[in-house]
């Protein structure tokens, strides 16, 4: 024991004085790099927990929303742009994104505790799932739908009379995409409040 502590207070020492073999700018200059390697790193990990292989490597993902979101548009279409899982439930900009990716470690808490493993666990907490991301995705305006769809940018001329209708609204009130396009890329809940029905 008293051998470990003289090494951490030989270690603590070397830390708290200046260095006698390296210059300043030798001890800073190689701090830069450290930096640069640990920046890269960090980014790297980040990148790769942004990837639609990542996500549905849980087979609660794979196995039921991924399911689902292949029958839909943002899947699969006539210009062949796809949506993976990281354009609609994670922010593009850096600090958004990194509040984004803390608080889906309570996704690895379900996926640890097993609280959505089976089919029936998922579905038994879809609704709670899916409230807490429409939540999210109203408090910042539909961020991920507008970084690839802009309500100024529409054509209403080649839009259903509907949905044309519905866009102007939208513009004029300030609606989050969100409030009306719900179960756009998944299925609704079973128990969803009728003012959260719509698409």
């Amino acid at each position: 024991m008293a051998e470990s502590k003289g090494v951490i207070g030989r270690c603590w020492e070397v830390l708290r004085r200046p260095s006698l073999k390296f210059s300043l700018l030798a001890l800073a200059g190689g701090g830069f790099v450290a930096g640069i390697i640990f920046w890269g790193g960090f980014n790297t990990v980040v990148e790769a927990t942004n990837t639609e292989a990542f996500c549905i490597s849980c087979h609660e993902m794979r196995n039921n929303v991924y399911e689902e979101y292949k029958k839909t548009i943002h899947y699969n279409n006539r210009t062949g742009v796809r949506a993976v899982c990281s354009d609609c439930h994670v922010p593009k900009e850096w600090g958004a994104k990194m509040l984004r990716k803390v608080q889906a470690s309570r996704e690895l808490y379900g996926k640890v505790t097993g609280s959505v493993e089976t089919r029936e666990k998922f579905e038994a907490k879809r609704l709670e799932l899916a409230e807490r991301e429409w939540k999210r995705m109203k408090a910042n305006n539909s961020l991920e739908c507008r970084n690839c769809h802009n309500l100024v940018s529409m054509d209403p001329e080649k839009q259903k009379q509907r949905a044309r209708k519905q866009h102007e609204l939208a513009m004029k009130s300030g609606d989050a995409c969100i409030d009306c396009h719900k179960g756009i890329a998944h299925q609704k809940p079973q128990g969803m409040k009728e003012e959260d029905g719509e698409e």
